[in-house]
């Protein structure tokens, strides 16, 4: 049966990873995708790439996830609680998938943690989910939007006697490389979350022991598992990114992509935090798009995004909660 247990939930965690992959491939590529830098087929194929080499760049955002927001739990209780957190997140990204809200995977999977830890009675550390969660949630949009404003004030005033047709050319040839370089980012900071998960899952079933390198085989498979979810494509989310906040030029897109990818390496080397990738570059765009004019950036769209972040965590905590006390009344 522990077996058994352990066999499902590392399989949720891979279907996890690749609803992630799918619900967040806008991330990388509606920007480029929407300015005709790259075309659809081309910028998933490249997305999907990155995504598989991002997520072997470092480990530091895994070890957060299964050390820093909540205290392993163990036995059959433990694979519940990692079971309903994963049915939680899943759940809450299908929602926002249907309606074409960009919202974020890694903020759906923390409150489905938190939800199924509460209703199985085990810790929570609040000071890390307030830390590496509830901070950075905050901070990093209000980083992007600063900083691609200020990205794309330089590029204008840096062009401001360039020809257009010219600069317009360039950007988007510079778009493949800052899209390359989002994607990258995305692979590095979302494959490792779903990592963390499934080391959990092999502690609680005793193959690991806590605070071990991650085997080779869970990297391999969750790298996988993104960059297919990504190669999927998530049109409804990139329609949303990519042309309802605010029709982006090639340097708008370029600036908004730099100023995203730049912010997730900060915080994944320097910080350790798993942040919104999503609240990043939509942060980003609405950012770089204000300096067209205030009022250039449709703020009733942008308004209903915001909305979405504030709920995923609540609404994924409650599904994954529902989920554990279902889970409990079967097999517990």
């Amino acid at each position: 049966m522990d077996t058994f247990a352990l066999v499902v939930v590392i399989g949720v965690a891979l279907f996890f990873t690749y609803t992630n992959g799918f619900h967040d491939s806008a991330n990388a590529i509606a920007t480029s995708i929407s300015t005709r830098a790259l075309t659809p087929k081309a910028a998933l194929v490249m997305a999907a790439v990155m995504n598989l080499a991002g997520a072997f760049l470092g480990n530091g955002i895994a070890k957060t996830v299964s050390e820093g927001l909540i205290a392993t739990p163990t036995g059959s209780t433990g694979m519940m609680i990692l079971f309903a957190a994963l049915a939680g997140a899943i759940t809450w990204n299908m929602i926002t998938w249907y309606f074409g809200l960009p919202s974020s995977s890694s903020h759906a999977l923390f409150g489905g943690m938190v939800g199924a830890a509460l209703a199985g009675s085990s810790t929570v550390y609040w000071s890390g989910v307030l830390e590496k969660v509830v901070i950075p949630m905050f901070l990093s949009p209000l980083v992007g939007l600063l900083v691609g404003y200020l990205v794309m004030t330089a590029i204008l005033w840096m062009f401001r006697n360039a020809n257009p047709h010219k600069a317009q050319r360039n950007f988007r040839i510079a778009q493949t490389v800052s899209a390359a370089g989002m994607a990258l980012g995305h692979g590095l900071q979302d494959a490792q979350k779903t990592m963390g998960i499934v080391v959990m899952a092999l502690v609680i079933a005793g193959v690991e022991e806590e605070g071990d390198a991650i085997p080779v085989w869970v990297k391999i498979a969750c790298a996988v598992m993104l960059s297919l979810g990504t190669y999927a494509g998530g049109w409804r989310i990139m329609r949303t990114l990519g042309r309802r906040i605010i029709a982006l030029d090639p340097p708008q897109g370029f600036a908004a992509e730099t100023t995203a990818a730049s912010v997730m390496y900060t915080t994944a080397y320097m910080f350790h935090a798993p942040i919104s990738t999503t609240h990043v570059i939509t942060s980003a765009i609405m950012g770089v798009g204000a300096t067209r004019r205030v009022k250039a950036v449709r703020w009733g769209v942008a308004k209903n995004i915001i909305a979405g972040w504030f709920i995923t965590m609540p609404a994924a905590a409650t599904v994954a909660a529902v989920s554990f006390w279902v889970v409990n009344l079967a097999f517990g």
